[in-house]
């Protein structure tokens, strides 16, 4: 009888461990569902909605301007940010806010991406603490899913002239 339960507690351990596993390599590796909260990305993404993030294109430098993000906080690593890629590696990138009368141009250097959010004007972004490593990016955002009324592709970016070709 004992025997018999502790077969079954040890299937069951070896059955949670082998999903598990499975279940933190999807998650890591190919994408999940996340809830995005604060208002730097209004109007295209509001507080509390749901979206999600495949993490494939980070592993294969596919990300481009204009693409949502998941980043790893610069400023506090236990804690992630939703912001729009403004420039890669190379790009030459407004580091002024919108409101600034002198602009100011600098270039992103290698291994970095420029990070604003959507609501410029209520964002801390790589404008405040400027480019961010491209290994902290941790996903894409591809579609959101909920509300449901808003499911879909995302919208273009408000800020759409921010974007350098030079």
């Amino acid at each position: 009888m004992i025997r018999n339960a502790l077969g079954k507690t040890f299937r069951f351990l070896g059955y949670t461990v082998q999903y598990g596993c499975i279940a933190h390599c999807a998650f890591e590796y190919l994408g999940g569902v996340v809830v995005c909260s604060g208002p730097s990305m209004e109007p295209t993404i509001q507080n509390s909605d749901i979206v999600f993030s495949e993490n494939l294109s980070r592993h294969f430098y596919c990300i481009r301007k204009g693409d949502i993000v998941i980043v790893k906080s610069p400023n506090d690593p236990k804690s992630n940010i939703c912001k729009r890629v403004i420039g890669l590696e190379g790009d030459k990138v407004c580091t002024s806010n919108p409101s600034d009368f002198l602009k100011s141009h600098s270039y992103v250097p290698k291994g970095h991406v420029w990070l604003e959010g959507d609501n410029l004007g209520n964002s801390t972004d790589s404008r405040c603490y400027g480019p961010v490593p491209y290994g902290l990016i941790r996903g894409r955002i591809c579609f959101k899913i909920w509300p449901l009324n808003d499911f879909g592709s995302l919208r273009a970016s408000p800020n759409g002239h921010r974007f350098l070709d030079d």
